[in-house]
């Protein structure tokens, strides 16, 4: 893996910063981390081998130096937070959070929105080639069963000799195309609910840089 390869996997372009790479790290690996496929076995394992490239291209890009700040926009109380020792120049770089009225309430700037964007969209492109794949094993589920299932009605009536071996082999194979169908289906719902709510946290994030 070399410096363009990392940086596409993180959604960035040649002119990230060491912010922007942290930035787009983070909020791509809380995205794609395997734990959010708690309970989907074939997802998570998926899951797991993308984290590992998430990682190893964050290690290679870790050295990269540099910041650059932005103008500041506000977002409701979430995740990410500068600690309240930081410097006026160290906002102008990062996030950070102030309550008011008693609410918690996170402050962006123009390069970190820009940097999560970046993560989400990355993240995003590896859930919709999860997505593709999972399809391909739907509809390879789907002509299994339908072959299956024609053979077995071609030769259930002759259940003896080598007719009654392919009606055999014919119903196993339409087991299995229906249990491949149905867990690709799983997935895919899955997948396309994780997909739903990086468009509605991307949209939030859009909304932020027209304020």
């Amino acid at each position: 893996m070399n410096r363009t390869e990392a940086l596409h996997i993180l959604g960035l372009d040649d002119g990230a910063t060491a912010d922007d790479i942290k930035i787009a790290y983070r909020e791509t690996v809380q995205i794609l981390h395997p734990d959010k496929f708690a309970g989907n076995e074939k997802l998570q394992s998926r899951a797991t081998e993308q984290f590992k490239r998430l990682q190893e291209a964050y290690d290679l890009l870790s050295a990269s130096t540099g910041g650059r700040g932005g103008r500041s926009a506000r977002r409701g109380s979430g995740s990410g937070s500068a600690s309240a020792s930081d410097s006026a120049g160290d906002r102008a770089a990062r996030s950070w959070t102030e309550v008011e009225d008693g609410v918690e309430v996170e402050y962006l700037t123009e390069a970190e929105i820009k940097a999560r964007l970046a993560g989400i969209a990355a993240a995003r492109a590896q859930l919709v080639a999860q997505r593709d794949t999972v399809s391909d094993e739907r509809r390879n589920g789907l002509a299994m069963a339908a072959i299956g299932a024609i053979a077995t009605l071609l030769t259930i009536r002759r259940p003896f000799g080598i007719l009654g071996m392919i009606a055999a082999v014919a119903g196993t194979a339409t087991v299995w195309g229906i249990i491949q169908f149905l867990g690709a289906q799983r997935n895919l719902n899955t997948l396309n609910d994780h997909l739903a709510k990086l468009t509605e946290e991307r949209r939030e994030y859009e909304a932020l840089l027209d304020e």
